[in-house]
């Protein structure tokens, strides 16, 4: 048993379909489960939709034929005949979002997202599969919110285990059960609720998919299709000269998705670890080569320097009133605050009379927070930082990359330097 996962540039449109299932045709012995992303930017594209629906504009509307249109080019390249039952189910799913639209929100704006965003995974596994179909790669479609079950954080929700083990024991494992049977086919990113409400696992979440899946299979191994030739040093669109590394540890694997490596979601490395399942990361543009291994080989570690940018970020600087030193209960205080409007903490750093954070710069979620501190604390922000993270540095790389930039915040350890810079 294989895990697949292949992201939203994978599936982003007809040839990239066409080209997952020239890549599956290469493993007609293997059964895979298939992990696939919303294609494209269509993520995106539901995002500002219910951005839009959520603050009552008007082009809303607009913004889903937008989508629709996309999805329907799509499959007008991937099948001749438009009688094909494809395009009525497609249609069916769009006309469960309409009926969303028209419906006056009645829940918090992440329960919302998860209901309408989460759909756009259903819709790319509707088409991988059926296309899969009829090119001759019989496989069954499985809508994995009857395989995930999570708790009711929306955006973010967290897995429950025991009941996910259970239905893929009653749901995917008969089907593997049949060798005969070979491809499995799903969306990533997607939970659901004991109520039955989508759930999602977190942006970019289709990775964690894979990893759990894995788990809960005892697959042989997860690999992760991408369109780079591996885990490289650095991205590609930062940089010219990246090195692909060739096999790093879970532990490795873990710091780089933490600090904000995209090629793999912070959480897939845990389920994987814990079964000792190797994660591969392979180009999708080049099947045939190689590509980077993730699994116990800490030997193997590479110690080129990784580059690490993330953008849009927001520095928030928190002070008592009094002069007081910020102290134990203080902090207490913050986290409960950044607990509750559920911001994720980049970087933080504290001196005797100031707490300083690094987040991502989520404009709604981080204005109500400094909203909230400002009633005990002064509160001071910076916007459109940079994070740079550089894994195993050197003083002459720093050096350079730091030529020419404003300094808010410098960390250094001995295998990590950070700075927030402009």
């Amino acid at each position: 048993m294989k895990v697949f996962k292949f992201g939203g540039a994978s599936v982003k449109d007809a040839a990239a379909v066409k080209n997952v299932a020239t890549i599956l045709e290469r493993y007609p012995e293997e059964q895979i489960i298939v992990v696939v992303s919303a294609m494209g930017k269509t993520t995106n594209a539901l995002e500002e939709l219910l951005d839009a629906y959520f603050h009552g504009r008007e082009n809303a509307m607009t913004l889903l034929e937008v989508v629709k249109h996309f999805h329907f080019d799509i499959l007008k390249e991937l099948f001749e005949d438009t009688r094909h039952p494809i395009f009525q189910e497609i249609h069916n799913t769009f006309v469960e979002i309409e009926w969303q639209l028209e419906e006056e929100q009645m829940r918090e704006y992440d329960f919302e997202y998860d209901q309408m965003v989460a759909v756009g995974e259903w819709i790319s596994a509707t088409i991988v599969s059926a296309y899969l179909k009829h090119v001759g790669l019989t496989n069954k479609l499985q809508d994995v919110r009857d395989l995930i079950r999570t708790d009711n954080t929306y955006r973010n929700a967290k897995v429950d285990w025991v009941v996910s083990a259970e239905n893929v024991n009653r749901y995917l494992k008969p089907y593997f059960a049949d060798s005969a049977n070979k491809l499995m086919v799903t969306q990533g990113f997607v939970g659901s609720t004991s109520e039955n409400f989508n759930s999602t696992l977190g942006r970019e979440g289709s990775d964690f998919t894979g990893g759990i899946l894995a788990n809960l299979t005892d697959a042989d191994s997860l690999t992760i299709w991408k369109d780079v030739p591996g885990m490289l040093n650095a991205d590609p669109k930062w940089f010219e000269d990246t090195v692909k590394l060739n096999n790093i540890s879970y532990h490795e694997a873990v710091e780089l998705a933490y600090y904000g490596a995209t090629v793999i979601h912070p959480k897939t490395i845990k389920p994987l670890q814990n079964k000792q399942i190797p994660l591969l990361v392979k180009s999708f543009l080049n099947p045939e080569e190689e590509g980077s291994i993730i699994n116990e080989n800490s030997s193997k570690d590479s110690l080129i320097p990784s580059y690490i940018f993330k953008t849009n970020q927001r520095l928030i600087s928190i002070s008592p009133r009094d002069y007081s030193f910020i102290a134990e209960e203080n902090l207490s205080q913050i986290f409960g605050c950044f607990a509750k409007h559920k911001v994720a903490v980049n970087l933080m750093q504290n001196s005797a009379l100031s707490f300083s954070v690094c987040v991502d710069n989520q404009k709604q979620k981080i204005d109500q927070l400094i909203e909230e501190l400002k009633a005990d604390y002064k509160v001071y922000f910076n916007d459109e930082l940079l994070l740079l993270t550089v894994r195993h540095y050197d003083e002459e790389t720093l050096s350079k990359l730091l030529n020419g930039k404003t300094i808010y915040v410098e960390q250094k350890s001995r295998q990590t330097a950070r700075f927030v810079v402009k």
